[in-house]
């Protein structure tokens, strides 16, 4: 069986040709996320996964319950999935969409675990060099880990940088041990 990223692809790729040439990322962006975390509530995939139900009368029925957020397009989106059991990919296309977004706009959400919280400033500095590492703009976001004794690691899309202390200690036992 084909793994759920894989099975996403194509209708991620799918939804972001559409609104890019519609200029609707936003709207686009805004439509799938509603999905998504509706789709994730336990009573929708209760109703998603139900066999009593057609596939296109689920879609209708998360259509009803997103009814707000979704433009023609998403109603028409969801349909296409139901007729291709996609439905439960949700959450899955709507991460696809948002990193085919993001490297359009040139844009990278980084997180940062500390030990501690960052500064204002040291959050500026480490923004300004991993803008100037990756060559995008980007949206950082800090969190502390209390479970980390010192330093941080920082995590840019695929990229994972361990700067943190433990890691560190890895790293020098794992080069002690070859010698």
């Amino acid at each position: 069986m084909a793994e759920p990223a894989t099975l996403a692809r194509p209708y991620a790729n799918a939804a972001f040709s559409l609104a890019k040439a519609n200029r609707a990322l936003e709207r686009w962006s805004r439509q799938l996320a509603v999905l998504a975390a509706t789709a994730a509530e336990r009573p929708v995939q209760a109703l998603l996964a139900s066999p009593g139900l057609s596939a296109q009368r689920k879609a209708a029925r998360l259509a009803e319950l997103c009814s707000e957020a979704l433009d023609e397009q998403g109603r028409n989106f969801l349909q296409v999935l139901a007729g291709n059991g996609r439905l439960p990919l949700l959450g899955e296309i709507r991460r696809r969409f948002e990193a085919l977004k993001a490297e359009e706009e040139r844009n990278l959400d980084v997180q940062v675990l500390c030990r501690f919280e960052l500064s204002e400033a040291q959050a500026e500095q480490l923004k300004a060099a991993l803008q100037e590492k990756f060559g995008k703009q980007v949206r950082l976001s800090a969190e502390v880990d209390p479970g980390l004794l010192g330093g941080a690691l920082i995590r840019a899309g695929d990229t994972v940088i361990d700067g943190s202390l433990r890691g560190r200690l890895g790293k020098l036992a794992e080069s002690l041990s070859r010698t």
